[in-house]
């Protein structure tokens, strides 16, 4: 198996809601599968990205929101081998358990720190004593478990090694960019884009088929939420496609199947997306609006399947440069700009023909990733929420005029903004406005969302 189907195939997981709170619930559960007793407290310290995300979204089985609700479930009901299916089946007498510890204060909430690398310390005291778990640096990477001091589980973690990322982005942005190179962020920026593309079009199509999977998930979550009475943008979307869900219009039928099935997931529907960089929102960005181009256009399932790894690699190659939780929205930015390159490529070799002004597909894709770099860099993230539906629109939105000016020869030429010439760098350059760019935007984003909470 080609290493670019293995980093694929291990970042895309189902996630049932949205991941943050499932991976805060995934933390806590482990703390009471190594610790029993009654509940005497329950601290969770977060990173600010983990701590935003989760601060008012919607959780599975309850109409409650929030990072003390999904550590409490965690708690009463949270399953660890499901991964960030963790809350799955929760039951009416685990609910009210868990709002019963919501309500007597026994759980506590608290900012560890303004950074984009996942951080989640759960500590349970019971009778029996306490317990330790860490997530670090993934959702679902179970970093060590401590019981009564004493280390049960994994390793605990070298110092230097759990703020590399952050020390690496802190100087110049030619010591960001030198440190970024040696410390070997994730192995996909060992790869140009040139052979991400050969990848995508020379891989076996049956190492792609498990990819599948992702569009049986989503397309599920789109139809659970379009009949829920709780979605209303959709209903909006849906009537603006005509009433229909698979219209000739490409962009909104890309919209309607995009932003259906993350208005359900940021409300808490009861079924899982396909996640790709630890984001339900992302795996949907990336695949559905693909899946919207597919039906308009009449292709085959073959070329879906390539569009989408190429979509989820460019995707990951921003991402993993921008940090997992950052103060910018990656669905729009990172994975709707995997999707613009993903749609881009589709549209070439659907047509059999190489795009107007660009000599070959690279070309094509360095003109849409410069056209989202320049557009759509600098959305923020004001955590997992409803909004997260107004900024998938806005997302299909830009990759379609930035693929409609590529097809056209036109893009933001590199001497301008952000742009680089090489495509890498453009997307390195995109990442680094997120970390370390953006930390103080993240701070004042933070400080918004928690005065609105005391005040209300």
């Amino acid at each position: 198996m080609h290493i670019l189907t293995s980093l694929i195939l291990d970042d895309m997981k189902p996630a049932l809601g949205v991941t943050e709170p499932a991976a805060i619930a995934l933390a806590v559960s482990y703390t009471r599968k190594y610790l029993g007793g009654s509940v005497k407290a329950l601290t969770i310290a977060l990173n600010s990205g983990m701590y935003k995300n989760a601060f008012t979204c919607g959780v599975p089985g309850v109409s409650d929101t929030g990072i003390l609700i999904s550590a409490a479930l965690g708690l009463v009901a949270g399953q660890p081998e499901k991964g960030l299916e963790v809350l799955s089946g929760i039951t009416g007498e685990e609910r009210k358990a868990a709002k019963d510890l919501v309500s007597k204060g026994l759980i506590r909430a608290k900012l560890a720190s303004i950074s984009s690398d996942i951080s989640i310390i759960a500590t349970l005291e019971t009778e029996e004593g306490w317990c330790e778990a860490a997530i670090l640096h993934s959702h679902t990477n179970l970093q060590y478990v401590k019981v009564n001091g004493t280390l049960v589980y994994g390793l605990e973690p070298d110092e230097d090694g759990d703020h590399s990322r952050i020390e690496a982005s802190a100087g110049s942005p030619t010591d960001t960019f030198a440190g970024a190179e040696k410390a070997c962020l994730h192995p996909i920026h060992r790869f140009s884009l040139e052979e991400l593309l050969h990848y995508t079009e020379t891989v076996p199509a049956e190492e792609l088929a498990p990819l599948l999977a992702a569009y049986q998930v989503n397309l599920e979550l789109f139809s659970f939420s379009m009949a829920s009475d709780r979605t209303v943008i959709a209903r909006t979307l849906l009537s603006g496609n005509g009433g229909t869900v698979l219209s000739d219009d490409e962009k909104a039928t890309a919209q309607l199947l995009s932003g259906g099935a993350i208005e359900g997931r940021v409300l808490g529907l009861d079924r899982p997306a396909m996640s790709i960089t630890g984001s339900g929102a992302h795996g949907i960005i990336c695949t559905m609006p693909l899946y919207a181009v597919q039906k308009c256009e009449g292709l085959s399932e073959e070329l879906l399947l390539r569009a989408t790894a190429l979509s989820y690699l460019i995707t990951m190659y921003i991402k993993e440069y921008s940090g997992r939780l950052s103060a910018f929205c990656g669905c729009g930015i990172a994975a709707g700009t995997g999707m613009a390159c993903a749609v881009a490529w589709m549209k070439a070799r659907g047509s059999g023909k190489e795009a107007a002004g660009c000599q070959d597909t690279a070309a094509l894709l360095t003109r849409v990733i410069n056209n989202m770099s320049a557009g759509i860099t600098g959305m923020i993230c004001d955590g997992g929420n409803h909004g997260c539906t107004m900024k998938s629109i806005v997302a299909v939105d830009a990759a379609w005029r930035a693929v409609d000016l590529a097809l056209s020869g036109i893009s933001i030429e590199p001497e301008h903004g952000i742009c680089a010439r090489r495509p890498e760098d453009t997307m390195r350059q995109m990442g680094l406005i997120a970390d370390p760019g953006m930390k103080e935007t993240e701070r004042t984003i933070l400080d918004i969302m928690t005065a609105k909470a005391e005040r209300s």
